[in-house]
Parts: structure tokens; sequence; C-alpha cells
């Protein structure tokens, strides 16, 4: 230590100038090398002149007052921050994102008087600098008590099987809703964005016991879904069986009144042609009908009453002589 005194004395006394104009040199370099400054791009600078507010910087290069008597707070203002309640996720960078006791964090009571392990995640981001650093003394852990607080309401108004099951969603949205109203009462200067429910649990004692209820009601919500499933296609399938057998029997019913109608029609034809003449129409209408008969039968047979012999009457046909000796 005295070598180097030495060599420092020896050193000064060497140079032209005196003692106090290097040191005055020196100071003024110092000084220069601490005027400026840089933002980060994600950042705001809060300017403090001897600790009082002066003003609000943007990212980049600035200058400030050196010695201490300019003192620059960097806010990320254009960071997404959250803060984690029940657990911890390694290698975080906000000293605000993690609480001190995560066990008692996330152990609460429901409506129903259950308890229950609830991990969630508020994630936020700082919108005014000057009311979260200045109106605020601690406003990270102000932010965490009022997000844990709000959390244990909404939680304590559900059962636990809301929770757990369908209304998660609900939860976050009421928890969200709540929060921003509280923050902006309080003027954090934040901004919360999102609250997500992570996981739920019962108790460890009770998890068993409650996963076999949840297996049991799951089991029952198949049921009814594959219930629902077949009451779906055999009610539709049934629905167009009996369509399609009403629309046949409309069909038939159409059918036969346009028959019965063109009977009508053909009959009153006949009448009217009856009427003019009813001997020959008679007549027609017998010839007609033998025309239709007799193809029809299989075997003819003709008898004429003016014969008196013994067989008064036209021979078998051959196929029915035939079948006969047969």
């Amino acid at each position: 230590m005295d070598n180097l005194k030495f060599s420092l004395e020896r050193f000064l006394g060497s140079l032209p100038v005196s003692p106090m104009a290097v040191l005055a040199a020196v100071a003024l370099l110092v000084g220069a090398m601490m005027s400026f400054y840089t933002i980060p791009a994600e950042s705001e600078g809060i300017v403090l002149r001897f600790g009082k507010y002066i003003e609000k910087v943007p990212s980049g290069l600035h200058a400030k007052f050196p010695f201490g008597i300019d003192r620059i707070i960097r806010v990320p203002t254009q960071r997404q921050q959250k803060l984690e309640f029940g657990f911890t996720t390694p290698g975080y960078t906000n000293p605000d994102q993690i609480g001190s006791e995560p066990m008692l964090e996330k152990s609460m009571v429901t409506g129903d008087l259950n308890a229950a392990l609830v991990e969630w995640i508020v994630q936020y981001r700082i919108t005014d600098p000057e009311k979260y650093l200045f109106d605020v003394r601690d406003p990270g852990s102000t932010l965490r008590d009022l997000s844990e607080a709000v959390m244990r309401e909404v939680i304590g108004d559900r059962t636990v099987d809301e929770i757990i099951t369908i209304g998660r969603q609900e939860i976050e949205e009421t928890v969200l809703e709540r929060a921003r109203e509280l923050a902006q009462r309080y003027q954090l200067g934040v901004s919360i964005n999102q609250v997500q429910l992570k996981n739920v649990n019962p108790p460890v004692p009770v998890q068993p016991s409650f996963n076999e209820v949840n297996r049991a009601q799951q089991d029952r919500e198949n049921m009814i879904n594959l219930a629902n499933g077949e009451y779906n296609k055999a009610v539709p399938r049934a629905r167009g069986e009996a369509d399609q057998k009403v629309r046949g029997a409309e069909g038939y019913r159409f059918k036969r009144i346009n028959e019965a109608e063109g009977d009508v029609s053909a009959f009153n034809q006949v009448l009217e042609q009856y009427l003019k003449a009813p001997d020959v129409t008679r007549t027609r209408i017998y010839l007609e009908t033998l025309g239709d008969v007799l193809p029809q039968a299989s075997q003819q047979l003709i008898v004429d009453d003016s014969i008196q012999q013994i067989l008064p009457m036209l021979p078998f046909p051959a196929k029915t002589v035939v079948e006969a000796q047969q």
C-alpha cells in the first residue's frame, strides 16, 4: 500500500499540472460518464431530482445530472407481468411474482364449507408509472393482497363442485371484474388483463374419495350422453317413418279419390248415352264386358237353348280335352 501511494505521488509530482487539476479532470470525466443513461425499449424512465419527481421519459438514450442529483427508475410499462398464487415458477424476474407462503395462499374454504386448494395467476401491466411508484407505498404487495382477497371472496360464494368443474370460467370473469374495480379505486396505476385458475383440488386426505365421486359423475354423464344419442337416432327415424306412412296414406287417398271421380265421370257419360239409346248402349256394354271377361276364362262354353240335341254346346277346346284324357 505504501509503495502504491509512493508511486502515485511520484507520478503526480512529475506532471506539469497540480494534483487538484487532475482530480478535477477525473471528476469531470466520471461526471460525464454518469450523465447519460439508457431506457430499455419495453420500459419508461421516471426521473427523480433530489428525490422529487421531475418527468417521465420514453425509451432511448437520455442525459441527467450526475453524482446522485438525478436518480432514474426504470418501469417496464410494456411488459406483461404476472402474479402466481399457491405455486412458484422457477426463473422468475419479477420480485412480486411469488408469495412468501404459497401453501397458505391456496388454502380456501368454499361456500358449502368444504376445503379446496386453489392455484391461480393474475396477469397485469403497469399503465401509469407515477401512480404505481408514488400513490401506493408497496404496489406489488398491494396488488397481491387485493387479488387474494377478491379470490377468497368469490370462492366463498361457490360450492366445491362449481369451483372444480363447471364454474371455473365464471369465477375467472368475476375475479377479473372485481380486481379491476379495486385497482382503479386504489389508483395502483396497473391494468389487470387476465385471471386464470390453474389447479383446483380438494385437500390431500380427501382426494381419493373426491376422485371416486368425480368418476361416478363422469360415468353418469357418459350414460346420459349415450342415452341422448340413442334418443336422437331413434326419434328422428321414427318420425321419418311416420311421416312416410302419412304421406303414403295421403297418396293412396288421393289415388282412390281420383279413381272414384274417374269412375263417376265414366258412369255419367255412359248414363248419358244410355238415356239417349238404351238398347244400343245395353248391347254395347254387354259386348264390351264379354270382351274383357272371356279372354281371362280358363275354358269357354257356349250354350244354345234352341238346339235340342244331347250336347247343345260347342266342343271343348283341344287343350281342355287333352288335359281331361291325362
